[in-house]
């Protein structure tokens, strides 16, 4: 499954040959993939938000200016006058508006926690198909030339892939003004992992002698931090929504080991303007990964969202749910729980777990929202409500229950048993082109799978799709569904990823249009030269097992299957003979829908 990390076991990403950027876990800051007229601070990270450079902090507590020209209103401060109070926000490229705390060279051993490969059978891995390219950019995409948002280290352009006219944003990261190209792997390593409808894609990277480039996933609505400015606060059950959205993204990363450590409202982005577009959390820059029970000690974050336990230099995964209550808070009433005229006025409250519900704001609010956050700011982490329970509280559950009435397609059934029965290069194909698909061609089975997923962990299991078909109305579970199941798990980690699921489930008419097919061709033509290699499948599919006599009589196998001419190569032309060709079962099934639909 697309995601390549187990929530009972991490999985490594698998080095390539051939390919650039061996990635190791790296940890980096990342510039927000957003159109926007105000650079967003993601976008001057890490001056903003990375490891909080201020020396010592633990020790002795500094204060730094912080040109507060953007701001959230303050406490008792309706028209939001207040210069200093409310939250940073920058207006210019370098601005530095938080504070930051030391960076180690050396991370604790837990941040340098690696993903551990798992050994099985023929498996396809998502996070294979995100190419790490040597070539220039500028050969496969035009870029604007004019910026979305700029930083430190880089900025952000809108760019269109010439081949398909797709959109993307491309985060440009100078390595002269990198100290650690390390840390950028890390974020890479990361985000290559990480299969959820509102986590940001990363579609490829691409390097030359002057910069990195990651060609990420466009998202043109603005930040959450935006729509708090423009609409003060939100309604409860608005707030809940989108509350909802997010508990689930991070209990997907905590499932799989990894902790955000920087989440607040700039770090989320709306995929469009429309005001039910998808949220998707962004910058993983100071995201790592962690082994259960071990705890953290590097300081990171931004000082009013942080926790506690991070300022005192021993936290774990846990400081992630306080987080989410700051923003649960500035969401449903419009300002910070934690306040002060400058930062170190915010972490003594912080540190202090000093907040109220005090104001005619919160009089409107329920009591169930407001136990909501007490039981994540807890101080105590042991007493802390964490993610996964979030979503089971009462006011999530009464206010923001996943869809029940999710009209299903007929077809739905259909294509799970037309991708059982389907070759493994057009199973690995499927799910190259359903990594490129945008979220508009494929909302409705976003939102089914949002739906099926009861437990909220970005992953579907036998139990959850069989009980949900039934729930959505579907009347006769397919008797071999666990083994339908076992073969839409691609990359065999004992549960449907998010895109496993679209890869088996999206109907023809989306994936058979030629440039979308070319697309997903270049992905295992390597070298461009217009044919698919032996050994370009080998790298490509990435698998560690595809070695020795065995491996080369796997993948040679593979090859003739659609090696029409017996050339020992796939061109183009056999790559459409191998996606247009229809299996008996999908005929019979096609023949079967169209009498009973009076078509015959």
């Amino acid at each position: 499954m697309g995601a390549g990390i187990s929530r009972t076991k991490n999985k490594s990403e698998k080095n390539q040959q051939g390919r650039l950027l061996p990635s190791p876990a790296v940890q980096t800051p990342q510039v927000s993939p957003l159109q926007h007229p105000v650079p967003s601070p993601l976008s001057s990270i890490p001056e903003r938000c990375v490891t909080l450079y201020h020396r010592h902090l633990s020790e002795k507590e500094k204060d730094v200016s912080t040109g507060r020209l953007r701001t959230l209103r303050a406490p008792g401060d309706p028209a939001g006058r207040h210069e200093r109070g409310g939250l940073p926000r920058p207006h210019t490229q370098s601005a530095s508006n938080s504070m930051e705390y030391e960076v180690k060279d050396v991370e604790s051993p837990v941040e340098q926690a690696e993903s551990h490969p798992k050994e099985t059978c023929f498996s396809i891995n998502r996070s294979n198909f995100i190419l790490e390219n040597t070539g220039k950019i500028q050969s496969l995409y035009d870029i604007d030339p004019t910026t979305l948002g700029s930083g430190t280290y880089g900025s952000v352009s809108r760019a269109v892939r010439r081949s398909t006219g797709m959109q993307r944003a491309v985060k440009t990261i100078s390595k002269s003004q990198v100290k650690s190209i390390e840390r950028f792997r890390r974020e890479i390593d990361i985000m290559k992992s990480l299969d959820h409808p509102n986590v940001v894609k990363l579609f490829e990277t691409f390097e030359d002698h002057r910069n990195i480039y990651l060609v990420m996933e466009l998202c043109e609505g603005g930040e959450l931090f935006d729509r708090i400015i423009a609409e003060g606060h939100f309604t409860e059950k608005r707030a809940a929504l989108l509350m909802r959205q997010v508990f689930s993204a991070v209990n997907y990363l905590h499932s799989n080991h990894i902790m955000h450590r920087d989440l607040k409202p700039e770090n989320f982005l709306f995929l469009s303007s429309a005001r039910d577009s998808p949220l998707k959390i962004i910058d993983f820059g100071l995201s790592c990964r962690f082994k259960p029970g071990e705890f953290v000690s590097t300081k990171a974050g931004t000082p009013y969202y942080v926790a506690p336990q991070v300022l005192e230099g021993r936290y774990d995964f846990r400081c992630d749910a306080w987080s989410l209550g700051v923003i649960l808070y500035i969401l449903l009433c419009g300002f910070p729980p934690f306040y002060g005229d400058t930062d170190a006025e915010v972490l003594a409250q912080v540190k202090a777990g000093s907040y109220s519900f005090a104001g005619p704001e919160w009089r409107r609010v329920s009591d169930e929202g407001k136990d909501l956050i007490r039981k994540l700011l807890k101080i105590n982490p042991d007493e802390r409500l964490q993610v996964d329970d979030a979503l089971h509280h009462p006011w999530i559950m009464s206010l923001a229950q996943s869809s029940q009435n999710v009209p299903l397609p007929v077809t739905l059934m259909a294509n799970l048993k037309g991708f059982r029965a389907q070759n493994r290069l057009k199973k690995a194909a499927l799910t190259v082109i359903a990594q490129h698909m945008t979220d508009s061609d494929i909302d409705h089975l976003r939102k089914i799978f949002i739906s099926l997923d009861v437990d909220n962990s970005g992953t579907l299991s036998v139990q959850e799709v069989a009980e949900g078909l039934k729930r959505l109305g579907w009347t006769e579970i397919p008797p071999d569904l666990q083994a339908i199941m076992e073969e839409v798990d691609s990359d065999k980690s004992g549960h449907i990823d998010y895109t496993e699921f679209i890869a088996a489930t999206m109907d023809r008419k989306l994936y058979m249009k030629e440039d979308v097919c070319w697309a997903a061709f270049r992905v295992f033509d390597l070298d461009g030269n217009g044919k698919i290699s032996q050994d370009e499948l080998r790298q490509v599919l990435g698998m560690p097992n595809v070695q020795g006599a065995v491996g080369t009589e796997t993948i040679s196998a593979l090859l003739k299957e659609v090696d029409l001419n017996g050339d020992g190569e796939i061109d183009f032309e056999e790559f459409m003979h191998m996606m247009r060709k229809r299996t008996p079962g999908e005929i019979q099934r096609e023949r079967e829908f169209k009498k009973k639909s009076g078509k015959l």
